[in-house]
């Protein structure tokens, strides 16, 4: 491809030469007044044809001939915005789009309408030229938008345990049972397993009365510290020892709307007076209930809100039986009278360990001796007042084997009552709340510690499985 000689050394005719490469200045052509507008995208002019008045010719496929160049008396086709549409391009169906904006033709006396393109980037706006064009505008950007989620109803109010219950007697009794309460075999166990705790609270209460406060003064002491087991069995006392150790309230009006047909079902049953027991409630998420010293019943609010009303009676007769059997009131005098030598036993144990941290302090040695000291008086304990001494070790297992018994006891005054298959339904509970916790920690890679040897010959509750068996006979009779 060549490029044009000089104009001057020009042929006459009209010579068309090949359009310069991008970046070479194209070369003014004789006859044309003006240089041709830009093409889109191009940094230089087009050339125009020369000396030619008329129009370009058409480009290949357009049914429409393309606007003239400058020096033709037709005025420019109008462009988007306007009357006519613009002529197509080849094998395009719109016209195309001028990056920067269109390109101004000289000799136009107005600029043509453009309608308003949205951004190529989002915060930029296109300027046209001519200053903006007040025609037509690109509607505004409205992102897509996640429709509102849908308002969540409310839960509905938790629906109240069902009233399974058989209310067989309709709250009457039919029958009056010989001893509203009484001292079952287990009862007199626990008094008898207390007496040596007894004997060592009476020794120290003795020791601190008649040596602080005299012979005669130290004797009413004693007295009156003997008659103060009476207090198990008034009614204020007992409510107070309720509310400030126990934790235990008075029931609401709803809740006493739901205890109360369900414990006079129980108490029918059995011939007892209902109102010769106190009932109260514990806040606490466990099935649990209590009975307490001698007129106190008390239920947890998981039992009392959560369960059927045949399984809460289940085991309001079992505190039931715990009470006619002399649990309650035999554990709590036994533990008051044996709470001064608790006390002794506590504080002698406090001295020990101060002993010896003190020793280790100054020396091995040191501290050897205390702990030869310390086992001295244990052996001379143990030689001079045997009778004493190992009954006090003792005391504790026993204490929880007959504890066990009374659980085992109370389960049969709840089967016999009618409840065994109820009663074996929350035993169940407590079964599947055990084997949870375990399948817990063995997801977590934890192993919870299972209580052997000697500790579990100081759990006061027989497993689930040893008191399902006690239910056995009862079940089969379908009681």
């Amino acid at each position: 491809m060549s490029y044009p000689p000089d104009p001057a050394a020009q042929e006459p005719g009209p010579v068309y030469p090949d359009p310069p490469y991008p970046g070479t200045p194209a070369p003014s052509y004789p006859g044309s007044a003006v240089p041709a507008p830009p093409y889109p995208g191009s940094a230089v002019p087009a050339p125009p044809y020369p000396g030619s008045a008329a129009p370009a010719p058409p480009y290949p496929g357009s049914a429409a001939p393309p606007p003239p160049y400058p020096g033709s008396a037709a005025p420019p086709p109008p462009y988007p915005g306007s009357a006519a549409p613009p002529p197509p391009y080849p094998e395009t169906p719109a016209p195309p789009s001028y990056p920067g904006g269109a390109p101004q033709y000289p000799g136009a006396g107005a600029a043509p309408s453009y309608p308003a393109a949205p951004p190529a980037h989002p915060g930029v706006t296109p300027t046209y030229p001519n200053g903006p064009q007040p025609t037509a505008t690109a509607p505004p950007y409205i992102p897509p938008q996640t429709p509102p989620a849908a308002p969540t109803p409310a839960a509905p109010p938790e629906a109240p345990a069902p009233d399974d219950l058989d209310y067989r007697h309709a709250g009457s009794r039919i029958h009056v049972a010989a001893h509203q309460r009484g001292a079952d075999a287990t009862a007199i166990g626990q008094l008898a397993v207390q007496v040596p705790g007894f004997l060592v609270s009476l020794a120290v209460v003795a020791s601190f009365a008649v040596g602080i406060l005299g012979t005669a003064m130290g004797w009413l002491v004693i007295l009156a510290w003997l008659a103060s087991g009476a207090l198990v069995f008034h009614r204020p006392t007992e409510l107070a020892f309720a509310r400030h150790v126990m934790k235990l309230r008075a029931p609401l009006a709803e809740e006493r709307a739901r205890l109360e047909p369900v414990w006079r079902e129980v108490t029918a049953r059995a011939g007892i007076e209902a109102h010769t027991y106190e009932l109260m409630v514990e806040n606490s998420t466990d099935l649990n209930a209590v009975a307490a010293a001698g007129h106190v019943v008390g239920v947890t609010t998981y039992a009392l809100n959560e369960i059927p009303s045949s399984n809460l009676a289940a085991v309001l007769a079992h505190e039931l039986g715990h009470h006619t059997g002399g649990h309650a009131w035999t554990g709590l005098l036994g533990y008051w009278y044996s709470l001064p030598g608790r006390i002794a036993w506590a504080f002698m144990r406090g001295i020990a360990r101060i002993a010896i941290r003190v020793a280790s302090v100054f020396s091995l040695a040191a501290t050897g001796m205390v702990y030869l000291f310390i086992g001295m008086f244990v052996i001379g304990g143990f030689v001079a007042a045997w009778y004493i001494t190992v009954p006090l070790v003792a005391a504790p297992y026993l204490l929880a084997y007959v504890a066990r018994q009374g659980e085992l006891r109370a389960d049969r005054q709840a089967a016999d009552l009618g409840f065994a298959p109820h009663l074996a339904q929350v035993l169940y509970h407590f079964q599947a709340q055990e084997d949870a916790v375990k399948a817990q920690a063995s997801a977590q890679g934890r192993q919870l510690k299972e209580p052997g040897g000697l500790a579990k010959l100081l759990t006061t509750h027989p497993d689930n499985y040893t008191r399902l068996q006690a239910l056995e006979p009862y079940l089969q009779l379908g009681r």
